[in-house]
């Protein structure tokens, strides 16, 4: 497929999605409808758009490509979505239920309910953070991937590429939020999932294998062990160590993060809420699957017809692998829904990410939300003002990055999350299971600031500290953990 062709698609593609925006945000486009989509929307859509939202790039190209990485990964990233699976059920029955009570725009308005104002003020700030690194990593994903294929060349530099996707994300969120965000990631989530299940046809068409055949390939290949249960010490595949991983990180990631909440709560209640839950879960557990055995057929496709994972700077990118294929050694139309799937499992992230990130930045640190500031002349205009500070953020994240990394991104992700979501499980922890306890709340700062250091010298040094111990995506219960005992150590007993 030509550069040209692709940038068509993708000019198309953008075209559709700020003609939505529009036309969704023409009669209202105030901060209830950007915060809240003025709590009317839709379970139903809400659960699948929410599939784009927690997919993103990192789950469609990084996971396939990890399937037959040289750590000879192969299914193991199941385990952690039944993890995952487990987290997003705890975090339906119980922290849905306690934003709903509370009625709360930013859900760490709770924090500062129980604990206070400093405490309040961390856990949003943790999520700022959070969430801008995360999501700058799934678009630089993308970005690194179309910009050898597109725009390398029309001599567009790498900057410049991130710069306009930023742009074009912005353009269509800025007015809407939350409004625009439930119809576009519909949209966009009906593209990822269709394009799983073409991509799955067109490989099978090209090896010559039926929809059987190729479940029974996949199932006999090298690449589909899916339990590991060897060497619980040494190995960061162990069942238990991505099945508590997966839980925990989904807790703090999901249920802790005002972006994927922030679409709960437009549900008109709870019980729509928790049925949005639910269905989201059942797709993404199979979805996922869809994804790794995507990933066992391109290794099959690439051992026989002898194509190479691709190289940056003469490493290996499985990443790579899937566009590799897709652009290359397909034919047009499957090369078109690769294209789709991996445009819209990123900015569906990414608009999401934003909206979220401007959400809590108005409520939780300039007080939107409050009685005496809803009324404000310029708060909407304020709103723009942050939306775009935080897509120039962002960009120099991208940018920083860039000139970094070495490492498979969907690997990068997991790990970060371990050490900044790890205090906010810590926090809410704290504040549900400690009720007969408040905290000196000036020292929480210093707490949240102590506990990811902890960690990393527990993570660094575990081997000799644990006799050979390795740590995954369970890494984030330690950080949690010394999190909660560290405001064990600067709590009192709560004034009644």
């Amino acid at each position: 497929m030509s550069p040209i062709t692709i940038l068509c698609i993708i000019i198309i593609y953008f075209g559709i999605l700020i003609f939505i925006s529009r036309v969704v945000s023409k009669k209202d486009s105030s901060n209830d409808t950007f915060f809240k989509a003025n709590k009317n929307s839709k379970w139903y859509l809400v659960a699948f758009g929410m599939i784009g939202t927690a997919l993103s790039g990192v789950t469609f190209i990084s996971v396939p490509g990890e399937v037959g990485a040289p750590g000879g990964e192969q299914f193991k990233y199941f385990q952690f979505i039944l993890g995952n699976a487990l987290g997003f059920i705890i975090i339906a029955k119980v922290l849905l239920p306690l934003y709903y009570r509370l009625n709360l725009t930013s859900i760490y308005g709770y924090i500062e309910s129980r604990l206070g104002l400093y405490s309040y003020k961390t856990s949003a700030m943790i999520f700022l953070i959070s969430r801008t690194i995360g999501s700058a990593f799934r678009l630089y994903l993308v970005v690194i991937v179309l910009q050898p294929y597109v725009f390398d060349a029309f001599d567009i530099p790498f900057w410049a590429t991130v710069l306009i996707s930023l742009l074009l994300i912005f353009a269509y969120t800025y007015k809407g939020g939350l409004k625009t965000i439930i119809i576009t990631d519909t949209l966009q989530t009906f593209f990822l999932v269709s394009s799983v299940f073409f991509t799955i046809y067109f490989i099978c068409d090209s090896l010559d294998f039926n929809l059987p055949e190729a479940f029974e390939t996949v199932k006999k290949s090298n690449y589909s062990k899916i339990f590991f249960y060897e060497d619980f010490i040494g190995s960061r595949f162990h069942f238990v160590k991505q099945l508590l991983g997966g839980i925990f990180v989904t807790i703090a990631m999901v249920g802790l993060d005002q972006d994927l909440m922030q679409k709960n709560l437009s549900c008109r209640n709870i019980g729509e809420a928790q049925k949005n839950m639910f269905t989201f879960t059942g797709v993404f557990v199979i979805i996922n699957l869809f994804f790794l055995g995507v990933g066992a057929l391109l290794y099959i496709y690439a051992n026989k017809y002898g194509i190479a994972i691709p190289t940056v700077d003469g490493a290996p990118r499985t990443d790579l692998l899937f566009p590799e294929i897709a652009f290359h050694h397909l034919t047009l139309v499957p090369a078109v829904i690769f294209l789709l799937g991996l445009t819209a499992a990123t900015f569906a992230t990414t608009d999401s990410a934003l909206t979220a990130l401007t959400t809590s930045f108005c409520v939780d640190f300039l007080g939107m939300d409050k009685a005496e500031n809803l009324a404000k002349e310029n708060n909407v205009r304020t709103r723009h003002l942050v939306h775009i500070s935080f897509s120039m953020l962002m960009f120099l994240v991208i940018i920083i990055f860039n000139s970094l990394n070495d490492k498979s991104v969907v690997s990068m992700i997991f790990r970060i999350a371990g050490y900044t979501y790890g205090p906010l499980l810590g926090l809410y922890s704290f504040g549900l299971f400690m009720k007969k306890l408040s905290v000196r709340d000036k020292l929480v700062p210093l707490v949240c600031l102590l506990s990811p250091a902890l960690t990393f010298a527990i993570s660094t040094y575990s081997k000799e500290w644990l006799g050979g111990y390795v740590f995954d995506a369970e890494l984030i219960i330690i950080n949690g953990l010394i999190t909660f005992l560290l405001l064990l150590g600067i709590s009192r007993k709560a004034k009644l």
